[in-house]
């Protein structure tokens, strides 16, 4: 399997290319800083450069060539302003859509986050505030396209190590979950066809990755 991973450089991104790469699958990591080229290989994937903010679907459709399936795990990161939150969380998001469509790629997860379909508390910082609407868009245009998607949403982010057991439903409570886990559920789900159309919620808990995504499609 060959999977083209836009935002290479973030910590999920590289441990899910790590994971990929490890079990004898090809990773292709998008990204637009130089600098992270050594990281990719480090973990066995294949840097490509590319901005996603200012590169146009020709270009990254010509970066899917061969791919059986992507994943969008790119986001404006910490100290990004709310147009930043924008531009990469949604319009990123859609670029790839229409890169894929382009190529002929019909795989697609998307890393979102818990809250998006949640009203915003009072006093919600704008930033914040801006993150939950860009990642809510970008969901919104993915399930009105013609590919196999599937939306992940993980809870609060830790770097713990994996545990391997988690709790994967439409809706879950609040919770945290590891990046390790989040990235092993994301191969998972690639392994998965029939997640396919499926927004699921991602948090610690008792169940087995396999067994939580076979339960998640039935």
């Amino acid at each position: 399997m060959r999977v083209v991973i836009a935002g290479g450089h973030g910590k999920i991104a590289l441990l899910v290319q790590q994971h990929l790469t490890g079990r004898g699958d090809a990773a292709v990591g998008l990204i637009r800083n130089p600098d992270h080229v050594d990281d990719l290989r480090a973990v066995g994937a294949t840097p490509v450069l590319c901005d996603l903010e200012h590169a146009d679907v020709d270009e990254v459709a010509a970066h899917l060539h061969d791919a059986d399936a992507v994943i969008f795990a790119a986001g404006a990161g910490p100290g990004s302003g709310a147009a930043r939150k924008d531009t990469v969380d949604r319009a990123a998001a859609a670029l790839l859509a229409d890169a894929a469509t382009r190529a002929g790629v019909h795989r697609y997860l998307l890393v979102s986050s818990m809250g998006v379909d949640r009203p915003l508390a009072a006093g919600t910082d704008d930033v914040w505030a801006a993150y939950l609407r860009a990642k809510r868009a970008a969901e919104d245009d993915l399930r009105g396209r013609d590919l196999a998607w599937t939306i992940l949403r993980p809870g609060r982010l830790t770097d713990d190590e994996p545990a391997g057991h988690v709790t994967l439903t439409p809706h879950v409570g609040r919770g945290a979950i590891s990046r390790a886990d989040v990235a092993l559920v994301l191969a998972a789900l690639l392994d998965e066809p029939r997640t396919a159309g499926a927004t699921l919620e991602l948090v610690d808990g008792p169940t087995p990755i396999a067994d939580a995504i076979h339960a998640a499609t039935t």
